[in-house]
Order: C-alpha cells, then structure tokens, then sequence
C-alpha cells in the first residue's frame, strides 16, 4: 500500500493553486492536497494545524511573503521536518538564494515538465530525516540580503552541507558531477555539472580556467605561464589554464 503524502498549497492566487492541485493530482496521485491558504496569517495557521510533508509555498503575497511564515514558525518550533517548493515569478535575488541553499524552486507560471521534475525529486527523499539546514541558511541568506552570500548548501547522498563560500579552493568537473575541494582537505562530490557552479560562484571571487576547474581566485597561489600556462592553488594543485582563458585570467589577476 502507497503511503500517502501530505502537501499544503500556500499562493494568493486562486487559478494558480487549482492548476496546482490538477497537475499534483494528475502527475503523484500519492500525493494528497490537505489544505489550502491564500495569505501569510492563514499560511501560518494551516502549517501549523496540517503538519504537511511538503509544502508548496509563494514568495510574495499580499500581506508578506513566504519567508514569513518560515521566520515564524522558526521562531515557534525550531526547525521542523517538511520539505519546501517555492513557487516564485522571476525574483532575481530569490532565485540565487535558493540555489544557494540547495532548496527546489518552480518558476510562474508553473511548466508541467519542472513541476514532475521536482516531484520525483521530493518522493524520493521524503521519508528521509530532514533537518531543514538549507532552509536556515536561506533564511540567513534574505536577512542579511545587502552583505551578500556568505555561505553554500551543498546537497550529496548522505544530507545537506554547509559551506563557507571563502573555504572552496576549486571545484573540477566529472562527468556531470562537480568536486568541491576545500580547506581543511575536504573534498564533496555533487550531482550537478560545472557550469551550473561557475554561474552560481562567478560573482563570489570565482572563475572558470579550463573546460574541467573553476577557481577560488583568493586561494590562487601562482600563475605560471610556461609549459602552455598553468595555477597553483593554496592546496598545492596545479591546474592547467585554456588558451582562451589566459588573457581574462591575468587581467583578473592584476586587479587582485
């Protein structure tokens, strides 16, 4: 027997819950819709009183914003097991902090095809222990939004790690996984391609060097021009540097 899954929906747009709630029904019949809200107050008191395993929730609403009702019931229970789906419009900033943290966002209006997407992703990790790490440090994330990322989730097979973006020396490509190696001779291993970190990081002091390395420019030792150009990082790896990456690479360097 199918264990059943409880899901809120939390949008102050009545067409958008009930698109919401055909597709879910059509794509995860599993999945039960146990409760609807259309503001911040009412969103609050349905979490609270549903206990939902996944939460769909928006970003602004017309009495605040989704990050609200975490901050409150943050502030009420601690950190609480239940997934979380933003459903956000094309907030920029919001974006980037759920990548950021690690976190599974769906873009208005909602593509059937990202929604199955996120809905296979949430069923398979569902019933693992979630101790909502990525959720507190997007929390972080919007309240000191003027200082700027400090901090990346990283999700791998065992859970959700937290990093100091200034402790990544590089990351190198393989395959379609990224390896992040950071002080303190740690090394993580994500299923997410190169370029999707070199987007992320390319405003954090990060750079792109070669096909297969991304770099931490403060943890950039040496740059050697010769035998067709290569770094040295703070962890003593040499890393080779492209061709047509050589002259944005000591342009950059001379403003360091």
């Amino acid at each position: 027997m199918i264990k059943m899954i409880k899901a809120v929906l939390i949008d102050d747009d009545g067409n958008l819950r009930e698109g919401m709630r055909m597709m879910i029904n059509l794509y995860a019949p599993e999945i039960q819709i146990v409760g609807e809200a259309d503001s911040v107050k009412s969103g609050t008191e349905l979490m609270e009183t549903a206990k939902p395993d996944i939460a769909f929730l928006d970003i602004l609403m017309n009495d605040g914003t989704g990050f609200d009702i975490l901050e409150k019931l943050n502030e009420k229970f601690g950190n609480v097991n239940y997934h979380i789906i933003f459903i956000t419009a094309h907030e920029e900033f919001a974006i980037k902090a759920f990548r950021f943290s690690a976190l599974d966002f769906l873009l208005k209006p909602v593509n059937p095809e990202e929604l199955q997407t996120v809905l296979k992703k949430i069923k398979n990790v569902i019933h693992q222990n979630n101790d909502n790490k990525n959720i507190g440090l997007l929390l972080e994330n919007i309240q000191k939004r003027s200082d700027g990322f400090k901090k990346i989730a990283l999700s791998t097979s065992d859970g959700i790690h937290l990093f100091e973006i200034k402790d990544i020396i590089r990351c190198e490509s393989e395959d379609n996984y990224t390896k992040f190696f950071i002080k303190n001779h740690k090394t993580v291993m994500i299923s997410k391609t190169l370029k999707e970190y070199e987007e992320l990081l390319k405003d954090q002091g990060f750079e792109r060097i070669h096909q297969s390395h991304l770099i931490n420019l403060n943890e950039l030792k040496s740059y050697i021009r010769k035998e067709g150009g290569f770094v040295i990082m703070s962890d003593d790896s040499q890393l080779p540097v492209s061709q047509r990456k050589k002259e944005r690479l000591q342009e950059l360097i001379g403003k360091l």
